[in-house]
């Protein structure tokens, strides 16, 4: 799906977003316990940082964050709650960095509206920034059987199965570390995490 597209349907609703899910405290701790658990070395980036929440997260645990988003409006909020950790507006298909030199990489739900056949070229710009044993961890929604498109309340995204998605990072170069699944939980949907390795080679 074309940055256009995604930047457009987000920025429509971007007051809303924030208010339902742009504080630290909206992040399950289970997930934070995840993500901290593996991202341990700077610098990171935070890919599709959308309001800044998840920044802070890494930023307080006293790692050298920076939060990235294609929406003007997510970053502007994320620049004036968080003034001490940088912001900036940009495409996840090339990161503005230097190969090899990124100590992790946080994608939170943020690979969810790329389509299956755009996914390589995004996982092998990642692999391309991560310094050898730098670490990526992914949240995404969850399949059982198969990769598959829904009508996410912005604009259409994919289920990924746990097992699919990780032998696509290992065809970008990445080795799986630890997954976990969540449980669906009143209407929310099934989703899953995963952290993986830039090989060190």
């Amino acid at each position: 799906m074309s940055d256009t597209t995604v930047r457009s349907a987000y920025s429509a609703i971007h007051e809303l977003y924030i208010d339902l899910f742009g504080s630290p405290t909206d992040i399950d701790p289970e997930d934070t316990a995840f993500v901290l658990r593996h991202l341990t070395e700077g610098p990171v980036l935070d890919l599709g940082c959308g309001p800044g929440h998840f920044t802070q997260v890494l930023h307080a645990a006293g790692l050298a964050a920076t939060g990235i988003d294609l929406v003007p409006e997510f970053v502007a909020h994320a620049r004036s709650r968080y003034p001490d950790i940088p912001f900036r507006v940009d495409s996840l298909r090339t990161l503005d960095a230097p190969s090899e030199t990124i100590g992790g990489l946080l994608a939170w739900f943020s690979l969810i509206h790329f389509t299956p056949a755009e996914l390589p070229e995004i996982l092998s710009e990642f692999h391309r920034v991560l310094a050898p044993g730098g670490r990526l961890v992914l949240g995404f929604f969850d399949s059982d059987e198969q990769v598959e498109v829904f009508p996410h309340k912005v604009t259409d995204a994919y289920r990924w199965p746990v097992e699919a998605l990780s032998e696509l990072l290992g065809a970008a170069g990445f080795t799986e570390l630890e997954r976990s699944r969540r449980p669906r939980v009143g209407d929310a949907r099934t989703y899953a995490v995963l952290a993986v390795e830039r090989g060190r080679e």
